[in-house]
């Protein structure tokens, strides 16, 4: 067993168990903390303004705006953002649809630093169901399987703190919105590649994410049946050096406790549901297994 022998005030963890302070740090909660979910708004959203004396149905917010929904306070609006990105964590994702009988919910995974190994969800199972190994042939694979599999995302889950640039509320009314911590999970292939592009600059650069702003606004996608997406446009800006000031060390500690109490709550359930195949109740997970039916349209 290693001994430690000096004081590392930048390793909490190994200091505080060395200190003897377990006994009477604070239990973690089930619960999740009050986090903003961060994601982009593909669709407009209508309202009616008076254009020469008659009421109009207008655009107040434009499709690909960002969309910042507080816990328990408002949601906001904006074109653009400046993201402080402070870590990120990868995970697995699948949708179910309800019925008359049962509501809508998402399987989720453990959140991990990579998609390497086998993850337990909520469900019971592993990787929300996808199978492990390369498919070397996916031709051959049954259409249910093949189904199953498109079903299931990879997510990246960004957190971070996000600056709303000339916020509004969803009347297209301007806000003052303060600098807000938040959580965006990516799942759009070429989302999840544009800001996994950012961490790759930076890795190169031997630079850590909460050093730098990112700015992001949206561009628009079309699809073949006329509609269209909303995908990220980010740009790192490497003219400032942030510090890590103990608001920034913070901020980092509240994520990673959020994450650490996510995990948690997936293992219980997983080791509650790994003996039967009865549907999760979502009841109780409201705060972390998060369903906007925009996601999947």
């Amino acid at each position: 067993m290693n001994q430690v022998t000096t004081i590392d005030t930048n390793n909490f963890a190994a200091m505080a168990q060395a200190m003897g302070m377990a006994a009477d740090a604070p239990k973690q909660s089930s619960k999740a903390s009050t986090l903003a979910r961060l994601r982009i708004h593909h669709t407009p959203i209508m309202g009616q303004q008076e254009i020469n004396g008659k009421m109009k149905n207008v655009e107040v917010i434009g499709g690909g705006a960002y969309k910042l929904e507080m816990p328990d306070g408002p949601t906001v609006y904006a074109e653009s953002v400046s993201i402080r990105p402070f870590l990120q964590r990868f995970m697995y994702k699948k949708f179910i649809k309800g019925n008359d009988n049962t509501a809508n919910r998402f399987v989720k995974s453990v959140m991990a630093n990579d998609l390497n190994n086998d993850m337990k969800d909520n469900d019971g199972g592993f990787n929300c169901g996808k199978p492990a190994g390369f498919i070397k042939d996916w031709a051959a694979l049954p259409d249910t399987m093949k189904d199953l599999i498109k079903s299931i995302k990879r997510v990246r889950a960004l957190f971070g703190t996000v600056e709303m640039v000339n916020a509004t509320d969803e009347n297209g009314i301007p806000v003052d919105v303060d600098t807000t911590p938040f959580i965006w999970e990516i799942d759009n292939r070429d989302a999840f590649k544009t800001m996994g592009d950012m961490f790759t600059k930076l890795s190169k650069m031997r630079r850590l994410p909460p050093q730098h702003y990112i700015t992001s606004t949206t561009k628009e996608v079309p699809l073949p049946n006329g509609s269209s997406f909303y995908i990220p446009v980010a740009d790192i800006d490497l003219g400032t050096t942030l510090d890590m000031d103990n608001e920034s060390q913070e901020t980092f500690a509240n994520f990673m406790s959020w994450i650490e109490n996510y995990n948690v709550y997936i293992l219980n359930t997983w080791s509650e549901n790994m003996h039967k195949n009865e549907d999760v109740d979502t009841d109780t997970v409201e705060a972390f297994v998060d369903i906007d039916l925009e996601d999947f349209v």
